[in-house]
């Protein structure tokens, strides 16, 4: 991937997936135009580079023994005024599989080199097309399994994520400048630098980035699903209940103890949100060493949850009841009664107000799924997304926010502290370079920038 950073070779690849009824092959760099000029037949002989940009021509694809491989639409696109920001044809051939592999092994004997995964977007990132924040939006929304994940992926891409960033860069600029002028006139006793107004742009920045990245735990939630951990003693309908919010017979149900003797894992989405649900082995005493290490899972995946369905048929023991108020420490439990037909009630020993609900549901007759769900989508409590809220989904920008959140908070510390302007510069100058991290601005590392875009998908 290194290497690729300087190479400015054409490339080609399929942009589309495999097994469609179209198969879209994207061409980008110099010579994409002329390159693809010459495989393509068109009508009255006309010539692609001949042709206005933004242009679709109906032609054939033929090979160097002038057979036709192809009935074509071919698309031009003129640098600058591409995704990549090079000279891009778009070629749109029918989907079968020989015909798409016929065209790219054309195209390579005729000049091209076969792109990387995500090579466009790189090539696009490093053309100045869009900047390293929304290059990564690129594969999150190519990924996004719900509404909200793409939304807030779209958003990204659009600059909105970018926008906050910039605006916080010029408020750091601007105060950065000040003390550093300060700074050229030391020895003229010379304040440019009012402390106080120093001091509350400062706190403004820091306000906003530390809820950027409080905003992380909701956008990891929403890009990677919520876990649900479904759990309670054997043969109380943990996989039953499963189904039915599955709508399909994923675990096997049985009215022998113990059926279910390792976790099961599916997902589905609640109102444009993705839950992991996780159904466990039946918590009791055994002495089956399978079984046990199926219980052994249940108090690792509990752990690990962030939402836990206590299923239960009769009102728990005392002390499970302190046992589960131990496990769900700090995670958000819903009972579940199940099989109503057999009727049980609220019981004592919870702070019900601290709990998110208590829910009587018959998983074996389908009675109150429907409100089971809108209980464990409540105890998500995912805020309503809009195309416009900046949320942070990504790792590596949590982190930078994190070291430019901590750079802020240090200068603030200096201020108080009445620490000379030097020293306040310096900590100013690395919080602008964590926030530059985020969109590329300060990445010049090609193993960083490899290491990105290997995750992408050929044709991206």
């Amino acid at each position: 991937m290194q290497a690729l950073l300087n190479d400015r070779q054409t490339i080609c690849a399929l942009a589309t997936s495999a097994g469609g009824a179209l198969g879209v092959i994207r061409v980008s760099g110099s010579d994409a135009i002329d390159i693809v000029d010459r495989a393509f037949i068109a009508p009255k002989e006309k010539k692609l580079h001949t042709l206005p940009a933004q242009t679709v021509q109906y032609g054939h694809i033929v090979d160097e023994n002038g057979q036709t491989i192809d009935e074509v639409l071919a698309t031009c696109f003129r640098a600058p005024h591409s995704y990549t920001g090079e000279n891009s044809v778009e070629i749109s051939c029918h989907g079968s599989t020989y015909i798409l592999h016929e065209v790219l092994k054309l195209l390579v004997r005729l000049g091209c080199r076969q792109a990387q995964p995500g090579e466009f977007t790189q090539r696009a990132f490093l053309n100045g097309k869009m900047d390293l924040s929304q290059a990564e939006a690129v594969a999150d929304l190519i990924s996004a399994t719900t509404k909200a994940s793409a939304q807030l992926a779209l958003g990204q891409l659009r600059g909105h994520f970018s926008g906050e960033l910039s605006e916080l860069r010029d408020k750091l600029l601007h105060i950065t400048s000040l003390i550093e002028l300060e700074l050229d006139f030391s020895d003229q006793d010379v304040t440019f630098a009012d402390r106080h107004e120093l001091q509350t742009l400062a706190e403004e920045i820091r306000c906003k980035i530390a809820s950027l990245a409080k905003s992380f735990e909701t956008g990891r939630a929403i890009k990677s699903g919520i876990s649900v951990a479904i759990v309670g003693k054997t043969n109380v309908g943990k996989s039953t209940l499963l189904n039915r919010l599955l709508k399909e017979e994923r675990a096997i149900v049985s009215d022998i103890h113990g059926t279910t003797r390792d976790v099961i894992e599916d997902t589905i989405h609640i109102n444009g949100i993705n839950f992991r649900f996780i159904d466990t082995a039946g918590i009791r005493k055994t002495n089956d060493e399978i079984e046990s290490l199926g219980i052994e899972r249940t108090y690792q995946k509990l752990s690990e949850a962030a939402i836990v369905l206590w299923v239960i048929d009769k009102i728990p023991a005392q002390k499970e009841i302190e046992d589960m108020n131990a496990y769900t420490s700090g995670k958000r439990l819903i009972v579940v009664s199940n099989k109503t037909d057999e009727q049980v009630f609220a019981f004592p020993g919870f702070n019900w107000e601290e709990q998110p609900s208590f829910v009587s549901v018959s998983a074996k007759f389908d009675t109150n799924i429907d409100t089971l769900e809108t209980c464990i989508y409540n105890a998500a409590n995912i805020p309503e997304i809009h195309e416009n809220d900046v949320v942070v989904t990504n790792v590596r920008h949590y982190e930078a926010l994190t070291h430019a959140l901590a750079s802020i908070q240090r200068v603030l510390d200096g201020i108080a502290l009445d620490l000379s302007g030097d020293l306040l510069s310096e900590d100013l100058r690395q919080c602008l370079h964590f926030l530059a991290e985020i969109t590329g601005g300060s990445i010049t590392s090609n193993e960083v920038l490899g290491n990105i875009f290997k995750h992408f998908c050929i044709g991206k």
